[in-house]
């Protein structure tokens, strides 16, 4: 069982989340996207862009911030932050 959670933040105050399950046999980069992908769509969000500090602070910790800098059409609040919580 694959699990991310999906967050919107502003003023240090959780806005919405949501989690995604994936059972797929998918690798674990398309499991993410995919669930990146759905929780965008959930939260009519365009897709946001990974920089090179994303990825590497995602190699790290499973989870990763996506600011303003990330996205190309504005947002309005703080940051959408991606955490696997789960993974077999």
């Amino acid at each position: 069982m694959f699990r991310l959670w999906g967050k919107i933040y502003k003023d240090n105050r959780l806005l919405k989340d949501m989690v995604i399950s994936d059972d797929s046999a998918d690798t674990r980069t398309h499991k993410i996207f995919h669930a990146l992908d759905k929780i965008c769509y959930d939260f009519d969000l365009s897709k946001p862009i990974w920089l090179d500090a994303s990825v590497e602070e995602f190699k790290r910790h499973s989870k990763v911030r996506f600011t303003q800098d990330s996205f190309i059409d504005g947002i309005d609040f703080d940051y959408l932050e991606i955490h696997v919580i789960e993974e077999d």
